[in-house]
């Protein structure tokens, strides 16, 4: 399947699209490949696309006062990955979107969405319902930060994204989980 009708089959999960729709759609994304490595958003820039992963892997990371990286998002095959507030607000991004692997990313810029907002209807619902779920899964990550420990979180992130597990370095996971690396060599130990 080629990387515009990974898209296709993933917009066809949760809205309902005629041909003629669908060309208008597949027509309004660009396709972006990217190196290992290569830095898709930098911080400071405003992030102005919205961005699908059909191949590959991200990560979204916030660099600290002392340049010390914190991964807010993964991402892989079928998911989304932005600095939604600088999207949403049009403010300078605070992450940096950075290719894990080789990554093919499918991207739509603000003014080409709003009009296909016009066009395609559906594509408005698709949106809300990915916000929504952007939102709830913001939240979740937040609640389990602060109430849970550093094994149950881990834990929780090897049943959730066991695939992700497998194929970033485990100082990305230590960070995406606020640990160190070594706390979480410890952890992995103690568990098997």
């Amino acid at each position: 399947m080629d990387v515009k009708g990974i898209l296709l089959s993933h917009l066809r999960d949760t809205i309902d699209l005629n041909t003629e729709e669908e060309s208008i759609v597949l027509d309004s994304y660009t396709e972006r490949h990217l190196k290992k490595k290569e830095v898709l958003l930098f911080a400071g820039e405003i992030s102005n696309h919205m961005r699908f992963i059909a191949k590959g892997s991200l990560r979204a990371y916030h660099m600290d006062e002392e340049a010390k990286e914190h991964i807010v998002q993964f991402g892989i095959e079928g998911w989304w990955v932005n600095d939604l507030y600088s999207y949403l607000t049009e403010t300078p991004a605070k992450q940096f979107v950075q290719a894990i692997e080789p990554t093919i990313v499918l991207q739509i810029h603000r003014d080409t969405l709003n009009k296909l907002y016009e066009k395609v209807p559906a594509i408005e619902r698709f949106y809300r319902l990915k916000f929504e779920k952007a939102y709830v899964a913001l939240q979740d990550r937040t609640i389990n930060s602060m109430s849970k420990s550093a094994e149950e979180r881990y834990l929780e992130f090897r049943s959730k994204y066991r695939s992700i597990e497998q194929r970033v370095p485990q100082y990305m996971v230590a960070s995406y989980l606020g640990i160190t690396p070594e706390f979480l060599s410890a952890l992995r130990k103690k568990i098997k």
